[in-house]
């Protein structure tokens, strides 16, 4: 896949993730608050799509189309955060990711 592609593809899945996280749902009138997370998402060997997110280590999913994996990591977030406890969630909520560089290294 050619870099501006990449790139394109990019701006379209972050633009999504932002726009999904940030839509209120009925949790969020329940008095939940909305965190925006960073994910990373990479192309799946076999097919699809794999995103995960390194403030919630383990909190990872996937799916067929870049549409479902969205819904799926939303989920997965969701599902992940319930089942802290207050002082993790804290502690969670406040790391960002501050970027994400390529290393060149033997393999």
């Amino acid at each position: 896949m050619e870099k501006s592609t990449v790139a394109a593809e990019f701006h379209w899945l972050s633009s999504s993730i932002k726009s999904l996280i940030s839509t209120p749902t009925e949790s969020h009138r329940r008095g939940y608050t909305i965190h925006e997370f960073d994910v990373v998402i990479i192309e799946d060997e076999t097919g699809g799509y794999v995103a995960f997110v390194p403030a919630l280590p383990g909190c990872h999913t996937q799916g067929d189309t870049q549409e479902e994996l969205i819904e799926n990591i939303k989920e997965a977030i969701e599902l992940y955060i319930e089942t802290l406890m207050k002082d993790e969630k804290k502690e969670l909520l406040q790391q960002r990711v501050v970027g994400i560089q390529k290393v060149k290294a033997l393999a």
